[in-house]
């Protein structure tokens, strides 16, 4: 939560919100291990996630998700689609109740590495994904959707 100053001297929490990519190619998607920052393991650290994170200042949502896909894996990402926003205030293991916008991109080409945030990055075919307690958070529930859209082309993006 953010604690926030507003002009009248009260205090609020508030919600953070973070962006991330489910990026495709050839059929795959590309997960990273979750690492450390500053030296020290992240929440979640050890387990495979969907690559994001927080905004910056003055990004907008694109600017955000594709500098994110960059940091955490050096890959370009383009053809982004609203995939998913998930507001649910009770996401497993997250002690921010942060709101996550999930996009659908495609990988273009890696011109770079990924940061200490990510240990490994790895190339998983939808249907050999790692289990459900291998994946951070509830990103493995987005992954599943995203094998169920592939499926029944439903309306996207999906709100909850």
């Amino acid at each position: 939560m953010i604690t926030c100053t507003f002009e009248n001297n009260s205090k609020a929490s508030l919600r953070h919100i973070t962006v991330n990519a489910i990026v495709v190619k050839d059929n795959q998607i590309l997960l990273g291990k979750r690492g450390t920052f500053a030296g020290k393991p992240i929440l979640e650290s050890g387990k495979w996630g969907l690559l994001g994170g927080f905004f910056g200042r003055d990004e907008n949502l694109i600017q955000a998700v594709i500098r994110e896909v960059m940091e955490e894996s050096g890959w370009e990402i383009n053809n982004l689609k609203l995939f998913r926003i998930n507001d649910n205030p009770n996401r497993p293991m997250e002690d921010r109740q942060n709101v996550d916008i999930i996009f659908v991109a495609n990988a273009v080409k890696q011109t770079g590495k990924s940061d200490e945030e990510v240990s490994n990055l790895q190339w998983f075919d939808l249907n050999k994904l790692p289990s459900k307690n291998e994946i951070a958070f509830d990103h493995g529930d987005n992954l599943e959707l995203y094998k169920k859209y592939l499926k029944e082309k439903f309306s996207i993006p999906v709100f909850g």
